[in-house]
């Protein structure tokens, strides 16, 4: 089945309001209408950019989406600190990011915090890049495939494949972020198949080969090419090559097939 490829850019906790307008108005310059079709650009700043970043696409009539990085599951309340589902919606998100290894390791998000905020997600009719992944020790244990697929497991209890069908997979080796380590295409192709296999046992082969699988992990223009060649990789999260505009645009590129 022909998936349509995705490239995700994750800012992370970088670019201030300018600095995210400017960015986003260069890729928006960099944007050639005829990619609609063949591939789908998400952007996802900070929580104070979004806005701005959704105000510069629909101005350009750009064909990009935008994404936020987090999420809380209740709609409202005394959730200091917290956004809400219909917070990102109104700013003009169509996908969130949600179980970011950096949000499980640095602030204790659980996999049943993960699932909350998919299924919040899916229930306010936006779509989660869910992100799943192991560390070294895991994977020097050779337990990758069972802890990755356990996560992606618990990510998806109590959604049906209908709404699973609306989301994305970001597998990214946590040894691999930001280190300038990537796994090789063959590691990366062979964990990204087994989450496909699981997604086939909760969901069914059909809604399995219809769901979008990205690699995320220092993936940059050198290595692209290579990733995205995988037959289960449909494209990529990616972190610090979405901040300068020429390697994300060089990243689009790659990933139209």
């Amino acid at each position: 089945m022909a998936r349509k490829p995705m490239m995700a850019g994750n800012w992370k906790m970088n670019n201030a309001i300018g600095e995210a307008v400017v960015l986003t108005q260069e890729i928006s310059n960099n944007w050639w209408k005829d990619w609609e079709d063949k591939v789908d650009v998400v952007i996802c700043p900070p929580f104070v950019d979004l806005k701005p970043v959704k105000t510069v696409l629909e101005f350009d009539k750009t064909k990009i989406f935008v994404g936020a990085q987090n999420v809380y599951w209740e709609e409202a309340g005394a959730f200091t600190g917290e956004v809400s589902v219909p917070m990102i919606r109104e700013c003009g998100c169509d996908y969130c990011i949600v179980g970011h290894s950096e949000r499980r390791g640095l602030f204790g998000e659980t996999n049943e915090d993960v699932n909350k905020k998919v299924r919040a997600l899916l229930g306010g009719r936006l779509k989660p890049i869910v992100c799943v992944g192991e560390s070294l020790a895991v994977r020097d244990e050779g337990t990758t495939n069972e802890y990755v697929c356990a996560q992606v497991k618990a990510a998806f209890a109590g959604v049906d494949a209908d709404d699973a069908a609306k989301c994305v997979v970001a597998y990214e080796p946590i040894w691999a972020i930001g280190t300038g380590r990537t796994a090789t295409p063959e590691q990366a192709e062979e964990v990204c198949a087994a989450v496909r296999a699981q997604l086939a046992v909760l969901f069914g082969e059909e809604t399995a080969q219809a769901m979008r699988i990205l690699y995320g992990g220092s993936m940059n223009p050198g290595n692209v090419d290579a990733l995205v060649a995988e037959p289960d990789i449909d494209g990529g999260l990616i972190g610090g090559a979405s901040l300068k505009c020429d390697s994300f645009i060089q990243l689009v590129k790659a990933v139209m097939r």
